[in-house]
């Protein structure tokens, strides 16, 4: 989506729209009617006409990301666009002309899915005129530095989080590291880091205990499971206290001097937590 944005903004279609479509997000009976749009009762629901996604985006930029996810027929519709400029929306019979750069991204193989009977030839041959491929993180791990910062300053600067410096060490760390789930992964383990690590820097001993890749009580998508704000807050208060009873070597007096907590609170959360020290 960043490519595509960039790619419009350098443009010389700047000023007019930027749509965007999530083909994987629109269930197959509805996705002809998102970027076609419909006409008056032309199926259950259809209460007004509506214009689809590649009227709105007439004279601008259509982004379908996860193009690979698209039904067959909506396909077809597509292809037909591409090579003609018109769309005829669903339940009506005027075609509209519309005028659309169309960038589609997938992380499907498409020649795959052709094989398979699931992606038309044809189409992907007419999409694919300027392939850009986007390298994984773990492929420029020179960008990592400046997205840490990044991120850390857009947490902090919306006043959710302290505004803390991540020290060298804890950067060298993250850009260690293989980042499967790429620059989403990235952003989301700063947040964690802004919320968990304890103290008045992010060390690399944070990176390490709440990561991943040392013996810390939190590893990486532990938190990310949690349903509801609330249990967040639990699972990371829970971690939180696992961590300075470690480091503390499971001295409850010092570990509540540490935390400034009163000791018998302190006892209540372990037993409401079942922490045990480990053998």
């Amino acid at each position: 989506e960043l490519v595509a944005r960039a790619i419009h903004r350098l443009s010389h279609r700047v000023d007019e729209p930027f749509i965007e479509v999530n083909c994987a997000a629109i269930p197959s009976e509805l996705i002809e009617s998102e970027l076609f749009g419909h006409i008056k009762g032309s199926f259950t629901g259809a209460v007004a006409d509506r214009p689809g996604k590649f009227e709105q985006a007439h004279q601008g930029t259509l982004f379908l990301d996860e193009v690979g996810d698209m039904s067959l027929a909506a396909q077809a519709k597509v292809l037909r666009a591409l090579e003609e400029g018109l769309i005829t929306r669903v339940g009506g019979s005027k075609a509209v002309e519309v005028d659309v750069r169309v960038i589609a991204a997938t992380n499907k193989d498409l020649p795959g899915e052709i094989e398979a009977g699931n992606f038309r030839e044809d189409l992907y041959y007419r999409l694919n005129v300027v392939p850009i491929h986007v390298p994984p993180l773990r492929e420029r791990r020179e960008d990592i530095p400046a997205l840490v910062r990044h991120f850390a300053a857009l947490q902090g600067g919306g006043g959710r989080y302290p505004v803390r410096p991540i020290q060298p060490e804890a950067v060298d760390r993250l850009q260690s590291m293989d980042w499967p789930g790429n620059v989403r992964e990235l952003r989301n383990t700063v947040e964690r880091l802004l919320i968990l690590a304890p103290g008045p820097e992010i060390t690399a001993r944070d990176v390490e205990q709440l990561v991943g890749g040392g013996t810390g009580p939190v590893l990486a998508g532990e938190l990310t499971a949690a349903a509801t704000f609330a249990e967040f807050k639990e699972q990371a208060e829970r971690a939180f206290i696992l961590q300075k009873l470690r480091e503390h070597d499971w001295n409850v007096s010092e570990t509540a001097r540490a935390v400034e907590m009163p000791r018998s609170n302190l006892y209540k959360k372990i037993e409401r937590y079942g922490l045990e020290r480990e053998e």
